[in-house]
């Protein structure tokens, strides 16, 4: 089931949404209304949230649509062939997205990831990237399931790509193929991979989720392959997101026990973090041949850290992964407002910010509705 406010954005005219008569009680999109009124000449400025968290991570969902049925994603038996997804019409145009994101960059947003579903699935996507190229000194970036990658590496390149991630979950051809759950071989993935390295988008982030009992033996093959390579490994734990993947804390390995299994042969040291708000716990190998990083979402909680936003293929706003409604910018985008005022929308969301599920996950809150990864990106 999507989560989403689509029946709230269409209870207005969207070409009349500035002069339209205003309800007393039309929730989030009334309250975007109001603070996208204000001064439209004001100058766009950094935000902070109420924890002081900047602004600074954009992340784009290009399409809700994904050509793997990943079981901790988009689960086959949800996902499957009577599964509603968005209309064209309901589609961020590009030129859209590139709209929004200047603004988002005016308000501090330095890394944009564009992500999906699959990213690569949206048609002619490399336009939409040299359309963010533009925007100046901003660290463009792609996560790929890598299955399209070994056509279009150097086409993103070109257009001014400049990293890609890649979702790996095992080495292992069985494995893989299980958890892709359409009979997708590894070995077209590491072409992709080795494709975007020929293309210059490296360093190059292979993330795998790591789930015990599925693909938790390859832990140590999966940084053993990789050792030496320059690209970096990063680990994750089987995360509560969506409300169809059926987690279950005992299917999570924790990220203290993937380090111990690769320190027991790959002995490794821990490393300083790059930049403010990464997520990713950093270690190097001793003998100097690169470094793996764990995502410990579950069991060491970084919401405190966190800066980013994510905006849904729809044009939603949502400030956490594991949120359970979106902020409707479709709307301000299609009804005639100016850049700041969208700006001005934008920094009110931010500003009011609490999130901080990870840190207060319990029983109840994974019961939550909460909104899908392929609908908001990973």
């Amino acid at each position: 089931m999507r989560i989403d406010s689509k029946g709230m954005a269409t209870i207005i005219p969207i070409a009349d949404l500035r002069k339209a008569p205003r309800p007393k009680a039309r929730g989030d999109l009334d309250a975007l209304l109001d603070a996208a009124a204000d001064d439209e000449t004001a100058r766009a400025s950094p935000v902070g949230d109420t924890l002081g968290r900047p602004l600074r991570d954009l992340r784009i969902s290009v399409t809700d649509r994904c050509n793997f049925r990943c079981v901790y994603c988009m689960p086959k038996d949800v996902f499957d062939a009577n599964f509603a997804f968005l209309p064209h019409a309901e589609i961020l145009s590009f030129e859209e997205i590139a709209r929004v994101a200047r603004i988002f960059v005016e308000r501090g947003v330095q890394k944009i990831r564009l992500t999906g579903g699959e990213p690569l699935l949206r048609r002619n996507v490399e336009r939409l990237v040299e359309m963010l190229a533009k925007l100046g000194d901003v660290d463009l970036t792609l996560t790929t399931n890598g299955a399209l990658l070994a056509k279009k590496a150097r086409s993103l390149a070109a257009a001014g790509l400049k990293r890609v991630t890649v979702s790996l979950d095992s080495l292992d051809d069985a494995t893989f193929r299980a958890m892709n759950d359409v009979d997708f071989p590894v070995a077209k993935v590491l072409e992709g991979i080795d494709a975007a390295a020929a293309a210059g988008l490296a360093p190059i982030k292979i993330n795998m989720v790591v789930k015990r009992g599925t693909n938790d033996s390859s832990v140590v093959p999966m940084a053993r392959h990789f050792r030496g390579t320059g690209h970096i490994v990063r680990f994750i734990e089987y995360m509560d997101v969506g409300a169809t993947n059926g987690w279950r804390m005992d299917d999570v390995v924790p990220a203290a026990e993937v380090v111990r299994a690769i320190d027991a042969e790959l002995p490794l040291e821990n490393a300083d973090r790059n930049y403010g708000g990464e997520v990713a716990q950093r270690w190097k190998y001793r003998d100097g041949s690169g470094e793996i990083g764990v995502i410990a979402s579950v069991t060491q909680a970084f919401c405190r850290d966190c800066t980013r936003a994510r905006l849904s293929t729809d044009g939603k706003l949502y400030t956490c992964l594991f949120a359970t409604a979106g902020h409707d910018l479709r709307a301000l985008l299609r009804g005639g407002f100016a850049d700041a005022q969208i700006g001005n929308a934008i920094a009110a969301v931010w500003k009011v910010r609490v999130d901080r599920y990870s840190e207060i996950r319990s029983a109840n809150t994974v019961r939550l509705p909460k909104v899908e990864m392929s609908y908001i990106g990973g």
